[in-house]
């Protein structure tokens, strides 16, 4: 999560799972630092397992291109975290919230200059579920398995007229920790 913690990292991380391989000159250009610096933050990356070098991309002896080592980013309590990992946590998912905002914002900035296609099936859903712990965790599973399909980071596997799609699937529990179930006992067996 240390990894993580820092905005231009997750940028960094970001590009390399869209755009593939890049050096640290080509991560600059976006990440608004120097070179040297998106050098760090990678070496950085590459220390907690999030990026690799990848040789095979490179051009000639001189370039050093990175690669993402993942592609989607999950989070969850593990209970048996300590406090400060749990800090860590909450800070790296305010700094992904923060860039799902920001592209969410862009969208909505210049929505009536979308295509009405675009427009018609982008948006978002708010539901209600009522659901065991263990149904909840089958359907974070069955939606990551769904749409893992439909990544195509390959461009030659992406039909014609594919764009860049951002989807974030969010499960809050709505009821208070210690409180009883509207139609049960409480999470401890009391009722």
């Amino acid at each position: 999560m240390r990894a993580l913690a820092h905005p231009a990292r997750i940028a960094m991380l970001e590009h390399l799972v869209i755009e593939g391989p890049a050096t640290a000159t080509d991560c600059a250009e976006f990440a608004g630092l120097s070179p040297s610096a998106c050098s760090y933050h990678l070496r950085a990356l590459a220390r907690f397992g999030f990026v690799e070098e990848d040789p095979a991309s490179a051009v000639d002896g001189r370039h050093r291109p990175w690669r993402a080592r993942f592609i989607a980013l999950e989070f969850g309590d593990n209970p048996g975290q300590s406090v400060a990992a749990r800090a860590a946590g909450r800070l790296l998912l305010g700094n992904v919230r923060a860039r799902v905002e920001e592209v969410r914002t862009g969208y909505y900035d210049r929505q009536d200059e979308y295509p009405p296609a675009w427009r018609a099936a982008a948006g978002e859903r708010l539901d209600v579920l009522h659901v065991t712990p263990e149904e909840l965790a089958d359907i974070r599973s069955r939606l990551a398995d769904l749409i893992s399909g439909y990544r195509r980071l390959d461009k030659a596997e992406r039909p014609p007229g594919s764009r860049r799609v951002q989807a974030l699937f969010e499960f809050t529990p709505w009821f208070p920790p210690d409180g009883p179930a509207p139609d049960g006992p409480a999470p401890d067996g009391s009722s």
